[in-house]
């Protein structure tokens, strides 16, 4: 029953507020509420099976996820906010440890196409120009790398003016 006084309009029930003072501030933190897990630098979403929620850490994709899971034996249906912090901090030990991921990843790949650059290679003047490296076709189909460059085409006549 929402009214204007009595009952709140909207029911909250709030997990996690602050009450803020001149100098103090006091944190107040219910029981029921769980911290996302934290792997790699990245917030894993608690929400969903931890074989999809690792494949939000850059270099992790569903085969490498159901992979290291099955090494440390964790059920994959297992949803992220369920696990234990033994778990996940199995987890982020061998994440870190054995796979190169986020910031090393991407910058092993930076360098390499640096590498690519340097030496003059064919892939690195490709790079350089901002073309498909891989051997597809430029004379359509490369919008995204070009910049949906569209040059139209009209039929070769033109209409006729309009007389008055």
């Amino acid at each position: 029953m929402n009214q204007l006084y009595g009952e709140p309009l909207i029911s909250l029930d709030p997990v996690e507020f602050y009450i803020l003072y001149s100098k103090f501030s006091f944190k107040i933190r219910d029981s029921r509420f769980k911290f996302m897990p934290r792997i790699a630098g990245i917030n894993i979403p608690e929400n969903k099976k931890i074989e999809i929620a690792l494949t939000y850490i850059f270099g992790i994709g569903l085969s490498l996820s159901q992979k290291i899971l099955a090494e440390l034996g964790i059920d994959s249906r297992r949803r992220a906010s369920e696990l234990k912090s033994e778990e996940i901090n199995k987890l982020r030990d061998v994440i870190e440890k054995k796979y190169k991921v986020e910031g090393e990843l991407r910058r092993e790949i930076m360098m390499n196409i640096k590498r690519l650059r340097d030496v003059g290679c064919w892939r690195g003047i490709r790079h350089i120009r901002g073309l498909p490296v891989r051997g597809q076709r430029t004379r359509t189909n490369t919008r995204t790398i070009r910049g949906n460059v569209r040059k139209t085409v009209s039929s070769g006549k033109r209409p006729p003016p309009e007389s008055k």
